[in-house]
């Protein structure tokens, strides 16, 4: 008699079949789009892990892409580091956000921005903490994917749609496009097969006024009414 097939994920959680998305190991955070959750392993955004979400130029739906797990998650801290605009607290108000539990941090130079951020994650007090960053290297990826694997913490990692082709040690990387009425998500990395095309997140407009003096990628094929140049929250130490 044959003995019964072993289960992928019952020999180790991190192994999955290359056919199938992975099931999580940790908590997720549902997006709030169905249709991306259904691309998402464990469907949803993974807590206690680093996820890179690569961007055409900062301000293009970002933040409304993550505006439902940031209502989840404002029970606790919310830790904006180094943005690259800033923030108005009307539009998390808006959103329905808790303002009184969103901090900003701006280091002065990048190398404290990458120490804040794994005292942050090693803390464990922050419930999710979104980090922009131009530049970063393999080193400093890899401290912070194991920072993040000792936490509980919703990390997203902002980066230049130019550094998908780069290594990450980061399970999922995605990557925007703002077009008409929306986001089109590109997985550059998950746990699971690889997917040609987009999904596409329909995105409403914010209703505060855009920041017109930040600088437009002139590549991007959106246009302006499209661009989302993040609002103006008051500078906090954390």
């Amino acid at each position: 008699m044959a003995l019964p097939l072993a289960q992928i994920e019952d020999i180790h959680p991190d192994l999955w079949r290359a056919s199938q998305l992975a099931s999580a190991r940790a908590r997720t955070v549902a997006s709030g789009y169905e249709a991306l959750d259904a691309e998402l392993p464990g469907h949803g955004w993974p807590t206690g892990s680093l996820s890179e979400i690569l961007l055409q130029q900062p301000g293009c739906g970002e933040l409304r892409l993550l505006k439902s797990a940031l209502g989840a998650a404002t029970k606790r801290s919310v830790m904006l580091l180094q943005p690259p605009h800033t923030l108005q607290p009307t539009a998390f108000s808006w959103w329905g956000l808790n303002v009184e539990n969103i901090r900003v941090l701006s280091p002065s130079s990048n190398a404290d921005a990458l120490w804040a951020a794994e005292q942050i994650l090693r803390a464990g007090t922050v419930g999710t903490l979104l980090f922009w960053q131009q530049h970063i290297r393999p080193e400093a990826l890899r401290r912070l994917q194991l920072s993040a694997q000792r936490s509980e913490t919703l990390f997203f990692l902002f980066r230049p749609i130019a550094a998908a082709s780069s290594t990450s040690p980061a399970p999922l990387r995605i990557a925007l496009e703002a077009v008409k009425g929306g986001l089109n998500i590109s997985f550059v990395k998950r746990r699971g097969p690889h997917r040609d095309q987009p999904v596409f997140v329909p995105l409403s407009p914010s209703p505060v006024l855009l920041n017109r003096n930040a600088p437009l990628d002139r590549r991007s094929s959106a246009a302006p009414a499209h661009r989302e140049l993040l609002p103006d929250v008051a500078h906090a130490s954390a």
